[in-house]
């Protein structure tokens, strides 16, 4: 099984990346048989999506989607800005199809100067989540600024809320293999 972490933060300050990593270790750190993988879009060329084919795109756009696609669940960041995650964490997820997340966990984590944004998980992440048909898994974590000292996650609440979040998303992940991966067409939803 291969756990993917993606970073969708593009400042310096790296408390998105440390938050995402600090979960995707746990996971590994309970179940050492799984893959793990950080993906940190500061670190990598994705285009704007341009209306191009994927194998078009002359930059690592074809290489981040692939990846995204070959994994089996997710543990995905953003710092919060105007009240939702990242453009660049949109863009990616606009090059991204939609069999790519469907039917597969994924974990949220946000983070932010203050509480002042930390509803936008549920707003904006999980809605986005939710039109990929992908499972979020309950417990979303919301890091604060001041959970960090000198750039390490110092808040044990927080560090026990991102362990439980690595590895529930493992668990929920293991626990959902070979279920239907789509939802039943709108006609079951609609008889009587």
């Amino acid at each position: 099984m291969k756990l993917l972490g993606i970073s969708g933060s593009m400042t310096k300050s790296g408390r998105t990346r440390t938050a995402v990593q600090f979960a995707l270790d746990a996971a590994r750190g309970r179940f050492p048989e799984i893959e793990i993988e950080l993906l940190d879009l500061r670190e990598r060329k994705i285009a704007l999506l341009d209306g191009r084919a994927l194998s078009e795109y002359q930059d690592d756009t074809p290489g981040v989607v692939e990846k995204v696609q070959r994994a089996d669940c997710f543990l995905i960041g953003s710092p919060i800005y105007r009240g939702t995650y990242t453009g660049a964490l949109k863009n990616l997820l606009d090059h991204v199809p939609l069999e790519a997340l469907m039917g597969k966990v994924v974990g949220l984590i946000a983070t932010g100067a203050t509480a002042h944004h930390y509803l936008a998980i549920d707003h904006e992440f999980r809605a986005v989540m939710a039109w990929f048909n992908a499972y979020v898994a309950p417990g979303s974590v919301y890091v604060e600024n001041a959970h960090f000292r000198e750039q390490e996650l110092a808040d044990e609440r927080v560090r026990e809320h991102l362990r439980q979040l690595g590895e529930g998303v493992v668990l929920l992940a293991r626990k959902l293999q070979g279920t239907p991966a789509e939802p039943p067409p709108l006609a079951a939803w609609t008889r009587g």
